[in-house]
């Protein structure tokens, strides 16, 4: 009983093209093999970015189109 035989699986195979048909399978594969490779190319991509390019979360950063707003200087003082 342990593993299939390659009866098996062709019958499976035949059961899933009768059920989908061979264009949607063709379709499906094609679509599966450009989610592959945009996933790639975008791990390529993640490693060789600069990263002084990119703020970092969190990160307030400067912008050069709003116009600049006064600033409040205040020091804390702690109470005794």
């Amino acid at each position: 009983m342990g593993t299939f035989s390659i009866w098996h699986w062709l019958i499976v195979l035949l059961i899933v093209v009768m059920v989908f048909g061979t264009k949607k399978l063709k379709n499906m594969g094609s679509d599966l093999g450009g989610a592959v490779k945009g996933f790639k190319d975008g791990m390529k991509e993640g490693g060789t970015k600069d990263e002084a390019a990119a703020p970092v979360a969190g990160q307030v950063t400067a912008s050069t189109t709003a116009p600049e707003k006064t600033t409040i200087d205040v020091e804390a003082k702690t109470k005794s």
